[in-house]
Order: C-alpha cells, then structure tokens, then sequence
C-alpha cells in the first residue's frame, strides 16, 4: 500500500484523487489547500485528511507521494518542500515556470532520493503508444518533417474562474499549458530541437500571455517541425494533431484530442493492415487514462527502483522549447537549443 497526498485542490487534481481511487494500493490520505472549502470534497469523498499547512501536512510520516496540482509557478518553491521531507513526487505540467526554478526541482529531488514524475498522460494514449512503434520499428524510414497543432478553445470564462490564469509568472499561454502536452510528444517522436523560430500574439483573450502561437523547429537529425497552438478556435475543440512525414509513410493522429488514426499510408502496409489498426484505436481511444498511467507507474518505479516513464528531464525538455519558443517571439530571431549553431 502507499499513501497519497494531494497539494492544490482545483480542477485538476480531482484527476489525481480520482486515479488514486481506481488503483489498487493506493489511497489518498491527506490534501492541502489555502483553503478549507477547496478540500470538502476530498475529505467527503476519499476520507482524506485536510491541511492549510503544507509543512504539517508533510510531518506525516505515512505520506509515500505527494501529487502536486498547484498553479505552475508554485511548482519550485513546492516541490522543494516536499522533496526535503522525502516524498516522492507526482508533478502537474509544465515542471515550472523558469529554467532556474526547474533545474532546483530536479537537483534537491535527486539529492533527496526522490522519484519525480511529469504529469504529460498523453504518451499513454493508445494511439500515441501506437505511433511510437511505428517509429521506432523504421516503417517510415527517415524522417523528413512532423506538424503539430492544437487549436482548441478556451473562452474568456475558463481564464476568469482565477486570477493566475493566463499570467506569465504563474500560467503561461497556450504553449506553456495546452499544447506542451503535444510538445512533449513531438519531442518524443523527434529527438532533440536544436533551433527554433516563432510569432506569437494575444488576439482574443483578455490575458498577459500568448493564445495564438506559430513556430518551427529543426531537430538533431536535420528534420523539420512545424507548431501552432491557439485557444482562440470557436466554439470548442476543433484539432489536436501531430503529424510526421517519413520517406516511406505518412502518418496522422488527430480528432479534436488526437485520439484517433486520421490517416495511415506506409509503404509495406496493406489496406487490410491499416484497417485493422485504425478500428484496433476505435475501439478503445482513451485506454486507461493517462493520470492513472502516471500514478501507477511511479508506484512502480519506487518498487523497482528506477525512473518514471516520464521524468524530470523530459518535464525539462517540454519547457525549454516552450522557452524558446517565446524568446524568439520576443527577440524575433531563431534561437539554439542544446548546442545548437549560434
């Protein structure tokens, strides 16, 4: 059995609870939040235990995991406490708000002996995980470019509901909080960026950071990318995308949630294979879902003693393009990244 603890009690971290709920050993036992109201129903419904206090909170000794689900720019300042008291750690995207505050998260989390996992859930979709395996196997031979896209909507309201949203010290825009997820992926199909050029602007939404972003990005290999992200998109949802072009296939998941194969063409496949691996997807598009992957594999990861699926480093990854991403809007230039040419 591990005991969790939950710090943040907003929208997200009812995912968190929820996926505790519906592992086997694990249970919540305790939740922290500045306020008393935010935690009722963790308390009502999971039994757990509510604190205002993180550091009482945290003398717990039963505590195993603590999940994380605060606004992104109290991640550092967070995560710091908890790895100091020993707790392993489920972090919410993005890792933080700044290179510095991640490279402190990542430093006292390995000082402390703590397991750090970065909540991108979407590397376990099944459509996802599929990709993946068509990547690695070779099928599309070498990669010549990928396009990533996130248009969605996020109405004036969705900033509204708190003061953090949308600002640039504690939410970031549509790069630091709805596409980094797609990012992540991107970088998992693509390897290492290592330059990369962008436009961003505030169109719609009355907020600090961008809600309509247009970048590129050269990988290690020589292959392209392009990214655009917005929350702009009326009325809902309109694509989640990655797409990667290969000189033997071309491959796109999408839907509004890029749940989906929206088309297969690989050189070697026949229109009976590519059937079958699409209604394969249909079947089952969300699998089990990504917080419990999380979840479940840092339970494992502490049992045997190795990583998490998904890092520190690759939290790191994730926000550095994003960072990047915004210099160059602001400088108006192409920017390197890990040793990049200047």
């Amino acid at each position: 059995m591990m005991n969790f603890a939950i710090v943040g009690c907003g929208f997200i971290a009812k995912k968190h609870a929820e996926a505790i709920a519906n592992i086997d050993n694990a249970n919540l036992i305790a939740v922290c939040d500045k306020y008393e109201e935010a935690m009722i129903p963790y308390i009502e419904n999971y039994g757990a235990i509510g604190y205002t206090e993180l550091g009482e909170m945290l003398n717990i000794c039963s505590i195993d995991i603590v999940c994380i689900c605060t606004p992104s720019g109290l991640h550092a300042r967070i995560a710091e406490e908890v790895a100091k008291s020993k707790k392993h750690i489920v972090l919410e995207k993005p890792i933080a708000m700044t290179r510095e505050e991640t490279a402190r998260i990542i430093e006292v989390t390995e000082k402390n002996n703590v397991r750090l996992a970065i909540v991108h859930p979407n590397r376990f979709r099944p459509v996802v995980q599929e990709l993946r395996k068509i990547i690695d196997s070779g099928s599309l031979g070498k990669i010549s470019h990928a396009n990533c896209i996130v248009n969605w909507n996020r109405n004036q309201e969705y900033y509204d509901q708190a003061s953090w949203r949308g600002t640039k010290e504690h939410d970031g825009g549509v790069l630091m909080n709805q596409a980094i997820h797609n990012l992540d992926l991107l970088l998992w199909f693509m390897g290492n960026p290592i330059e990369v050029f962008s436009m961003e602007a505030t169109r719609l939404r009355k907020i600090e950071a961008e809600d309509v972003s247009i970048g590129v990005v050269r990988f290690e290999s020589g292959a392209l990318a392009t990214v655009q992200a917005s929350t702009t998109v009326y009325p809902t949802n309109f694509e989640e995308s990655i797409t990667i072009f290969g000189e033997k296939g071309t491959v796109k998941i999408g839907g509004a949630n890029a749940l989906y194969f929206d088309h297969i063409q690989i050189e070697g496949y026949s229109d009976v294979d590519i059937k079958l691996l699409k209604e394969k997807i249909i079947s089952n598009p969300w699998g089990i879902p990504g917080h419990v992957q999380i979840i479940k594999d840092i339970m494992y990861a502490i049992q045997d003693n190795r990583n998490p699926a998904v890092t520190g480093e690759d939290g790191k990854k994730a926000l550095e393009l994003v960072l990047a991403f915004y210099e160059s809007a602001n400088k108006n230039l192409p920017i390197p990244l890990n040793g990049g040419v200047e």
